[in-house]
């Protein structure tokens, strides 16, 4: 087991991250092949909405916690090393 293992918030973003790419793989295979018409359902939309909205939460929530992060190393008079 890694000393350090990833925060709840980045394994969300790499399961998403990799749901997607399940998703847009085969469809990238027929578009390298030729076969490019296609039109999505109601439900696949729907579904690739909620992944991207998903998706922009996990970013939102890594952006916030970035900013409080260098807000409060500023604050203790920045890195120590």
């Amino acid at each position: 087991m890694p000393a350090n293992p990833l925060p709840p918030q980045k394994k969300r973003l790499g399961r998403a991250l990799w749901r997607v790419s399940l998703r847009v793989r085969p469809a990238y295979k027929r578009r390298l092949a030729g076969d490019t018409a296609r039109a999505a359902t109601t439900d696949e939309v729907k579904q690739l909405r909620r992944e991207a909205q998903d998706l922009k939460e996990v970013v939102a929530e890594q952006a916030l916690e970035l900013r409080l992060l260098k807000k409060s190393m500023i604050a203790d008079g920045g890195d120590q090393t």
